[in-house]
């Protein structure tokens, strides 16, 4: 099922998020220009979607991104490696990808 397939928002976001796969996301990657999804790409996606159906739809600012990648890589990072993975916004852009709502408050802190 690829990106012509589904139903989104006005914005890009899925209506459904049944919908979503990891083809799909790489199809949504290649339309915003990200290029090929990395290791830390999908490190971040699967930590958004597992935090949104596994933590009832809790949806990370980019603070708590921050912090939860800086411990899965094992490495202190900021804010802007996340935007060097997501340059449009971290927090919309790859919950976008991850097949997730759109979260309705403001990025950052």
């Amino acid at each position: 099922m690829g990106i012509a397939d589904v139903e989104v928002t006005a914005n890009g976001y899925l209506v459904n998020t049944e919908d979503w796969s990891e083809d799909l996301a790489r199809e949504m990657a290649a339309a915003e220009s990200l290029g090929e999804l990395t290791e830390r790409h999908w490190d971040l996606i699967n930590f958004l979607r597992s935090e949104y159906f596994d933590n009832a739809g809790s949806q990370p600012n980019e603070r708590n991104m921050v912090k939860a990648m800086s411990e899965a890589w094992g490495e202190k990072i900021g804010t802007k490696d996340l935007y060097d993975l997501f340059p449009m916004q971290p927090s919309k852009q790859a919950t976008r990808i991850a097949g997730l709502p759109e979260t309705k408050r403001k990025g950052g802190y």
